[in-house]
């Protein structure tokens, strides 16, 4: 990997990087905002990659930060204590609810600039995250139906 710093991307140069951390990547178009993004999948679970903040006078699109978006649909909704629960204990990505879906988001910013395989750590830390959303949801959705009922 080269030490080159990275001070924004298009939505190319993004495709390109997460292929190379062995993701495969598909181009959609946000079909309200009429906006490109890329889509991609870990351990069979689908997520966005949406391009942030772009910049201003380019003639390509070039963009400053990212957000990676695993929306999840569970079955009823999500206690406030559970999605809260997630929020304390873990850094870099957000759990919201709404209804009876779930969305996992994390920002990656490269304003000032980043290496390449900063923005590779960012795609292997999403991969956890969502591998450990799955199993925390898991065991936070069943606790309850598993408690005993109060007398």
């Amino acid at each position: 990997m080269s030490d080159m710093t990275i001070a924004s991307l298009t939505l190319d140069e993004l495709r390109e990087l997460v292929q190379q951390a062995g993701y495969r990547v598909e181009t959609a178009t946000d079909p309200v905002a009429a906006v490109p993004y890329l889509r991609s999948a870990t351990s069979g679970l689908s997520f966005d990659i949406r391009p942030g903040s772009r910049l201003a006078g380019e003639g390509e699109a070039r963009f400053v930060d990212i957000a990676l978006v695993c929306v999840l649909q569970i079955g009823g909704e999500a206690p406030a204590e559970l999605i809260n629960g997630w929020n304390v204990a873990r850094r870099f990505a957000r759990l919201q609810s709404g209804g009876a879906f779930v969305a996992l988001c994390m920002d990656v910013s490269a304003v000032g600039g980043v290496t390449r395989a900063h923005l590779r750590a960012q795609i292997e830390v999403w991969d956890r995250l969502v591998q450990d959303l799955v199993v925390y949801l898991r065991e936070g959705l069943r606790a309850p139906a598993a408690a005993p009922a109060p007398r």
